[in-house]
């Protein structure tokens, strides 16, 4: 199967999707944040904390562009994979590789834990500032890239929270898909 089979992109609220695992764009301390990382930890309940302040006990913050895995408290999702998004800078701090390293560790960890299907946010395209077109290049790139090499996700899920990154990921995917069969 080829990887545009595997690839959605949807609108909407990450927190209900019933997937194996969801992506969670945390901050470093994983103790819950503003946007995507509050409403994670808000749906998901106090489980989601005590098991990332157990992971910082063990481990001290999770750093940018690294991945760690906890249960998903009462989410639909069995998972939930935190990954730490750089803070966009101007693109002068290797942004655009950290970002990419969120991608394709949350994916190495999605396949290391026997996760089938997987939903991301647009990791860093909120108050992290990283230009959102951009940022979609990256996440599909980046996804297509991993799911050629490894074939046991079956399904990952794009999530956009708004209408721009919607757009925007939608289309770089289908040129992509195009480019890919030519």
């Amino acid at each position: 199967m080829g990887s545009e089979l595997k690839i959605e992109i949807i609108k909407g609220d990450i927190t209900q999707l019933k997937v194996d695992a969801i992506v969670n764009a945390a901050n470093s301390s994983l103790l819950g944040g503003g946007g995507v990382d509050g409403a994670i930890h808000r749906v998901g309940g106090p489980s989601i904390v005590e098991a990332c302040r157990k992971i910082v006990d063990n481990q001290g913050c999770c750093k940018t562009g690294k991945a760690v895995i906890t249960p998903a408290g009462n989410l639909p999702a069995k998972f939930v994979i935190h990954t730490v998004g750089p803070i966009w800078t101007g693109g002068k701090a290797c942004e655009e590789i950290r970002l990419a390293e969120c991608y394709k560790n949350s994916l190495q960890l999605a396949v290391d834990n026997d996760v089938r299907t997987i939903a991301f946010p647009g990791i860093s395209t909120g108050v992290y500032g990283f230009p959102k077109e951009s940022a979609a290049r990256i996440s599909v790139d980046t996804i297509v890239d991993f799911l050629n090499r490894d074939s046991s996700i079956a399904k990952v899920f794009l999530v956009c929270y708004n209408d721009e990154n919607y757009e925007l990921t939608k289309n770089y995917l289908t040129e992509k898909l195009k480019t890919l069969h030519t």
